[in-house]
């Protein structure tokens, strides 16, 4: 159905239509021993709506994007209506001029032109400042937080995708040819943990040279249960290789529809691998390094552009297989930046920023109001909505999952997708 005309990314949702949504937007309730951390509030600004439902559960693709080093989100999408925005950062704003309107409030960095492109057609959710109570500002701790969803008190030894796939009544069967991929250098993050059937994959024909060499481990009948832990795990992981190996054909079909950067490239191969029937719930790709304490308009400019040209690309893979309402891609990075410039004419460690969430399938529009630059906290921005509860929401709606261990947590599902079929 062609989306309605008389609609656009200006348009504000209105009456008790735009009071339900707001009712729904989420922060983080109190879980068992914490302070109730607080909630998004504020209008969604309506989006063209692209209708699409995803289909069965077996065949959904969710894609994490790291934004690796702590992506700035003020200059990501840009408050064009507050002045305390060019006080604070008289050298590295963005002109209102320059920005890519999404309405009143803010508007995206020049570069994500391919992004505002998706957004208008519905398939893309904004949400406004993200992060988690008691931030962290080390890039080590505070990304481990986000990978395995904890409080940022308290440390663990799984990725958060690893305990949602282990407790899920569906996924813990591991009828997929692995549980995750990772495509390209970055991190396991939050794919870790022995439980996770993992696939790492740079390169397709090096892939495929070095899963041959790989072969089953066996066990005398008197090995310790715990040697048998470590060799069962290795031997689930070398299974996995071995299927995605029998499907992969390392054939380029998409190459030409991506940019040459690294980044492109990962997102090529997945669209490949995807082409080559390779059946794979979560995927991780990497960009970076969004680390800019000096000299960061070019090259924050540089990384947005990249980034939105490989999605969009992606997007158009995953469009022209007949699975773009099948994909959900999510970025994340570890914390925002300062909502100061420093003498550098960078930023340093922040805390909120916003998060971008895409695909056929997604209820796409911005939640959240635009953040306050005049009432920051300890210079850095407040915080409206705890990752978790985002979280929380793709297990509880991509998965057909709501019973999940962050809900029971207490963190109230963001509803960035539209129902999905049984």
């Amino acid at each position: 159905m062609a989306p309605d005309p008389s609609l656009s990314r200006r348009t504000l949702l209105s009456g008790a239509a735009l009071a339900a949504a707001t009712a729904t937007l989420p922060g983080c309730a109190a879980g068992p021993g914490t302070a109730e951390a607080p909630r998004a509030t504020g209008p969604i600004l309506a989006a063209r709506r692209g209708g699409g439902v995803p289909g069965p559960l077996a065949q959904r693709i969710l894609l994490l994007v790291e934004l690796h080093g702590g992506n700035d989100g003020l200059n990501t999408l840009v408050p064009i209506d507050q002045p305390a925005y060019r006080r604070l950062r008289p050298s590295i704003a963005i002109g209102a001029a320059d920005t890519i309107g999404l309405g009143p409030a803010q508007g995206l960095h020049p570069e994500l032109r391919p992004l505002a492109d998706i957004f208008e057609r519905g398939e893309m959710a904004i949400v406004n400042a993200v992060g988690y109570p008691n931030p962290n500002r080390s890039h080590f701790r505070s990304i481990e937080i986000w990978e395995q969803a904890t409080d940022s008190d308290r440390y663990g030894d799984q990725g958060w995708i690893t305990r949602a796939v282990a407790e899920h009544p569906i996924l813990s069967r591991r009828t997929a040819d692995a549980d995750a991929i990772v495509v390209g250098d970055g991190t396991i993050g939050p794919l870790a943990g022995p439980a996770m059937r993992l696939v790492t994959l740079r390169e397709p024909r090096q892939f495929l040279a070095q899963s041959e060499a790989l072969g089953q481990v066996a066990l005398r009948p008197d090995a310790p249960d715990s040697l048998r832990h470590v060799v069962r795990t290795q031997n689930e992981a070398v299974a996995a290789a071995a299927a995605v190996r029998r499907k992969l054909t390392a054939r380029n079909r998409f190459g030409r529809g991506f940019a040459g950067d690294p980044f492109a490239r990962t997102l090529a191969i997945a669209a490949d691998l995807i082409a080559d029937g390779v059946v794979i719930p979560t995927w991780k790709v990497t960009l970076g390094s969004f680390d800019t304490h000096a000299d960061q308009p070019a090259r924050h400019a540089r990384l947005l552009e990249r980034l939105a040209a490989g999605l969009a690309a992606f997007r158009g893979a995953m469009t022209d297989m007949g699975r773009w309402n099948d994909t959900l891609v999510v970025t994340y990075s570890e914390f925002g930046r300062r909502a100061a410039e420093n003498a550098s004419r960078g930023t340093d460690h922040g805390t909120a920023a916003p998060l971008f969430v895409l695909g056929g399938a997604v209820e796409g529009g911005i939640l959240g109001e635009a953040p306050d630059l005049e009432a920051l906290v300890d210079g850095d921005i407040r915080m409206a909505t705890d990752f978790r509860s985002i979280y929380a929401g793709l297990i509880a709606r991509w998965w057909d999952a709501p019973d999940n261990f962050l809900a029971r947590h207490g963190h109230r599902p963001v509803p960035a997708t539209r129902a999905a079929t049984a």
